[in-house]
């Protein structure tokens, strides 16, 4: 199993951070011990103080595929959630300004939040699916996949060029405007169309 991000599909997010639009879609891959164990609380690593929460979309890719025709996409996945993509951000900001790799920022352990799956099949389309987060009952985050720069069907076929998918790999899609700081004893919940798909508690 492997994790491929997808970074600066949301317009508001870029601006938020002050980033440049890509051209195209900017990947990057967290390892699967990212994962944080169902039920399980977040813990900020001590490697850190500014762990900020990024609520995505995710895809679950049912079987192999490399170098997938868009028009195909849709066959590759049945289910699709709603995850965090945890980030250290004060590591980030230092990784990045040296021109450095961000992978321990974005793929230390528990940094990958995979909440329940759906059927892709209880919504109309997958591209206009609305979503948020909230942290102690306050929503922080709302996106919408139609806002998305790379649409799913897109995002597979350009990640599959790259990287033979198999089943069992997770898709994040990337992060609305909104994200920000955790702290001991917060409460996150994310929701998909309404649907509460994930809740956990930092310690």
């Amino acid at each position: 199993m492997k994790i491929i991000c997808i970074g600066r599909n949301y317009t508001d997010h870029i601006t938020e951070l002050n980033n440049e639009r890509p051209s195209e879609p900017v990947v990057f891959i967290k390892p699967d011990s990212a994962v944080l164990p169902k039920e399980q609380d977040f813990y900020i690593p001590e490697f850190t103080d500014d762990v900020h929460y990024e609520v995505e979309v995710l895809v679950k890719i049912k079987k192999v595929g490399k170098h997938i025709k868009q028009s195909f996409a849709p066959s590759y996945y049945d289910e699709i959630g709603l995850g965090i993509d945890f980030t250290a951000r004060d590591l980030q900001a230092k990784l990045k300004e040296k021109g450095l790799p961000w992978e321990k920022s974005k793929g230390f352990d528990g940094a990958a939040v995979i909440g329940e799956w759906v059927s892709k099949t209880d919504y109309d389309t997958v591209n206009n699916l609305s979503f948020e987060l909230k942290k102690n009952n306050e929503v922080v985050q709302t996106g919408n996949t139609s806002l998305m720069l790379w649409k799913i069907d897109e995002l597979i076929a350009y990640v599959s060029t790259f990287f033979m998918l198999k089943k069992g790999d997770v898709l994040f899609t990337g992060t609305p405007a909104g994200v920000g700081k955790v702290v001991a004893n917060d409460y996150l919940t994310g929701s998909l169309e309404q649907k509460e798909l994930f809740n956990l508690r930092i310690k």
